[in-house]
């Protein structure tokens, strides 16, 4: 399954989040990092899931759109 991620730099480190799973998030220095600290939580988060017995959501259908700004 693939999951849209959103990844936003901050002043000091790079945040991700997962829309579709709530709760699955990352933290780390650099982009590189946190992309690759989101991949594994995102099979943690959906290991638990199954764990607990919870229905995993399928990933929702989107489109990336790279803005520029001035």
């Amino acid at each position: 399954m693939t999951y849209l991620v959103i990844v936003e730099e901050g002043k000091r480190n790079f945040n991700a989040y997962v829309p579709d799973l709530p709760g699955c998030v990352a933290s780390a220095l650099s982009r590189d990092q946190v992309l690759d600290d989101i991949k594994v939580g995102i099979d943690m988060h959906i290991e638990l899931m199954r764990e607990r017995g919870e229905s995993v959501p399928e990933p929702s259908p989107f489109s990336i759109h790279l803005v520029d700004a001035a």
